[in-house]
């Protein structure tokens, strides 16, 4: 269901009459005034307020001040490893422009997914914000929240005063002017007047409805904008990369991409700057074709802080309780030195895939066959144990004189006790409180007990970042790219 749009119904046609043959001029007056008013009530609505849910501009909530704080906030989507990639490139412009970064929550995996930035066929900004908010009331209701800041460790950035952070949670209970307990989520669905509230908040907070001295919503996407940062005078000049011949006709693209940089756009004396919040889309991108998609910062010739930052972000570990479960699982569980190999098999494109995933797995185990047997493999893949008969899995575990294969599930009671551990140290909310006058609606009694987080992803990665004999990833996965970063950078020996 989304929360801000409903189904109108359909008209129902007017009952036809025996027109009288005379007409007193009172009835021509009412008509006419009634007609006069009607009309006068329609246009007043923008198109937006009518996708809204009993919203308009007339009726939005008012625009908080917030201290006299500016933020940023965006709509993360896909998989964490895509979300991580996002909070990064959303750290960095929150510090280029100077404002204080939303936090968000980790979404469910491809719970909202952005399309093809290749093929210019991706949402809206609008549309990918409508439906961030959504999931994330979602989240919130069925208690699955978990803050980013809950699964990364960005203290060294918060601390160093690089970049100001406050987690989600915290803004939209001044935001939307509610005092919610968020360690008791599923109470949410028996106050009605606070779920309206968060649509309403979420129509505002959309760019859907409000006033751009509130609200700054940026619609320019990955099919018309590369945003870059002090390079040089090729603001806005055309991006090398621009849709071919067959695909402007196909999908009647007018438009070119443009490198425009974000501060001469949205920093100061911009139209953005006087508004309490901006608003991206997604913030995803990546190389390609000789140019990105949609970010193209990697340096800050004229400004060493964020120059700083940019090299600080390349690596942000996990949590302490994450990376502390990991290790404890190499070093106390699996012993002695061992093979990680990360094995995507089920999702996308890597179905298809197989032969190649496997056979570079196959090469790397005979290369060790020349050494100490048995060969000790730990195995993160989303391939079910009881599918593995048939596979280069299922004769590795037939063969349990020369290779013994550990991994983890989600009930194995190290992942659930971690999963606790990360709930008790709340780090998320670390990061801003409410204010103690701040006289919030829809108070909620905390009666019931916090949802546990997935942990079991991130605490994979950290056993294979403490694999001695080396890691087998599968080609393309941005799983694996995070796994040999937290290699190169050392997560398991800090």
């Amino acid at each position: 269901m989304n929360l801000l749009t409903r189904n109108r119904p359909t008209a129902r046609p007017w009952p036809t009459r025996k027109q009288p043959s005379y007409r007193s001029p009172l009835i021509y007056l009412t008509l006419l005034f009634t007609l006069l008013f009607f009309f006068s009530y329609f246009f007043s609505l923008t198109p937006n307020s009518l996708l809204s849910n009993k919203t308009s501009i007339s009726d939005s909530p008012k625009c908080p001040s917030l201290g006299g704080g500016k933020f940023l906030w965006y709509a993360p989507h896909s998989g964490f490893s895509n979300q991580l990639s996002e909070f990064k490139n959303a750290v960095l412009m929150a510090a280029i422009l100077n404002r204080t970064l939303v936090v968000p929550p980790v979404l469910d995996h491809h719970a909202v997914a952005l399309g093809s930035c290749p093929k210019f066929r991706v949402l809206s900004a609008n549309e990918i914000r409508i439906s961030v908010w959504d999931h994330i009331v979602e989240l919130i209701r069925s208690g699955r929240y978990v803050s980013m800041a809950d699964i990364v460790d960005v203290s060294s950035l918060v601390s160093s005063s690089l970049v100001r952070v406050i987690d989600f949670r915290v803004f939209i209970s001044l935001w939307c002017n509610v005092n919610v307990d968020f360690a008791c989520y599923n109470e949410l669905d028996k106050h009605a007047s606070l779920l309206e509230r968060l649509k309403q908040c979420g129509s505002l907070l959309s760019g859907l409805n409000g006033d751009v001295k509130c609200l700054y919503a940026v619609n320019e996407d990955c099919r018309t904008t590369v945003w870059t940062y002090q390079s040089g005078n090729e603001d806005g000049a055309l991006d090398s990369f621009q849709p071919d011949e067959q695909l402007k006709k196909k999908k009647k693209i007018s438009y070119f991409r443009k490198r425009r940089d974000v501060y001469n756009t949205l920093g100061p004396g911009s139209e953005a700057e006087s508004a309490t919040v901006l608003a991206f889309g997604s913030l995803f991108t990546l190389p390609y074709k000789g140019s990105e998609l949609y970010i193209d910062i990697h340096d800050a010739p004229r400004d060493q802080g964020i120059k700083t930052l940019i090299e600080k972000i390349e690596f942000l570990p996990f949590a302490p309780e994450i990376l502390s479960a990991g290790k404890k699982f190499a070093y106390g569980t699996i012993k002695t030195p061992f093979l990680c190999a990360q094995l995507r098999l089920l999702d996308g494109q890597f179905k298809n895939h197989w032969k190649a995933t496997f056979l570079k797995f196959e090469q790397t185990v005979d290369a060790l066959m020349q050494g100490p047997l048995p060969i000790h493999i730990f195995v993160m893949t989303d391939l079910p144990k009881n599918n593995w008969t048939g596979s280069y899995l299922g004769k590795l575990v037939r063969d349990s004189r020369k290779f013994k294969l550990f991994f983890l599930k989600e009930r194995d009671e190290l992942i659930i006790r971690t999963a606790k551990r990360i709930v008790d140290a709340g780090h998320g909310l670390k990061f801003g409180t409410v204010p103690k006058e701040h006289d919030g609606t829809g108070q909620i009694e905390k009666d019931c007990p916090p949802g546990l987080p997935d942990v079991l992803l991130y605490i994979e990665q950290t056993v294979c970042s403490c694999a001695s004999l080396g890691f087998v990833g599968t080609a393309g996965s941005t799983i694996a790219d995070i796994i040999e970063s937290m290699r190169k950078f050392g997560a398991c020996s800090s």
